[in-house]
């Protein structure tokens, strides 16, 4: 796959090649092609539970056993991951669990108080753990997460449980730290909308195999084409777009592909003359992962 070629702008922070994890005879990773995750690099990784996509996180930082080549110049304290599930003392103020874990005071720590402040937990520092909302002991943990300022981090489904707003903010908080900064992100997640705000690079698995890796441009092209039209999947919608051509998409949805600028302009312009509302894409993650699944664009 060309998409899995070795990036070459920008420092190379991870080389991954010939990765194999198994847990007795079950194979839960294989990365049989090169892949590298580059400095600056936002990098999405998306699948179904299963998919190896939290084993693949384990591997890199050297806490999951493996077989093959997993190649970086940075050592173990360059860093950092934000599990999906943290557990903390649930009966003492969150100060003191703070500055517990990291070894320091929160009166004497800049970087500890601007980050507090930028999260907007200095309000939360007397509230008992238990006592803090989802969002609240999310941003607490990003806040330990991100004081170990590492080269690479990785965030494992970092917005899981929240309702929507709460993941919305969360994510702007975080687009907000990083911007201008050099670090690696990695990012799991299941939220399609979070990533296409945040990362520039997708890597796809699937039952434990590495679908397509590279940046969302040049995914979409190849599953997508130039543009996609997106509709709501009613009879009168089949009906009416029943002449063009369609790519796989959730059921509730009917995904018109347009080969280029003219074929797209002559679909919007017939939905509009039936007064059918639509969505235009060029970058929707979800129907391009599903179509990278099905092995490229499958016409329906």
């Amino acid at each position: 796959m060309e998409s899995l070629q070795l990036q070459r702008e920008g420092e190379c922070m991870v080389t991954i090649n010939n990765l194999r994890v198994a847990y007795g005879d079950k194979v839960a990773l294989s990365i049989t092609e090169p892949i590298a995750f580059n400095e600056g690099d936002r990098i999405g990784i998306i699948g179904a539970n299963g998919a190896g996509k939290t084993t693949l996180v384990k591997a890199i930082l050297g806490v999951a056993p493996y077989k093959g080549s997993i190649v970086t110049n940075l050592r173990k304290d360059e860093m950092a991951v934000h599990l999906q599930e943290n557990n903390y003392v649930d009966n003492m103020p969150i100060r003191y669990i703070i500055e517990g874990v990291l070894n320091t005071s929160i009166k004497k720590d800049k970087r500890l108080q601007e980050l507090l402040q930028f999260f907007d937990m200095e309000g939360c520092l007397n509230k008992k753990f238990s006592t803090l909302s989802g969002g609240q002991k999310q941003r607490m943990t990003i806040i330990l997460v991100l004081l170990q300022d590492a080269k690479l981090t990785f965030f494992d489904e970092v917005t899981s449980g929240l309702d929507f707003e709460t993941r919305q903010q969360l994510i702007r908080k975080l687009q907000e730290w990083y911007q201008d900064k050099g670090a690696t992100i990695c990012m799991v997640s299941h939220y399609y909308e979070e990533l296409d705000h945040f990362v520039n690079k997708i890597l796809i698995l699937d039952g434990g195999n590495v679908i397509d890796f590279g940046t969302k441009e040049e995914l979409f092209r190849k599953y997508c084409q130039h543009a996609i039209i997106v509709l709501d999947n009613t009879p009168r919608n089949q009906e009416i777009t029943k002449c063009y051509d369609k790519i796989a998409a959730p059921e509730h949805l009917i995904a018109l592909v347009c080969q280029n600028e003219k074929a797209e302009i002559a679909i919007i312009q017939n939905l509009i003359e039936h007064d059918v509302n639509f969505k235009r894409s060029n970058r929707d993650i979800e129907i391009m992962s599903i179509n990278a699944l099905q092995g490229g664009v499958t016409h329906v």
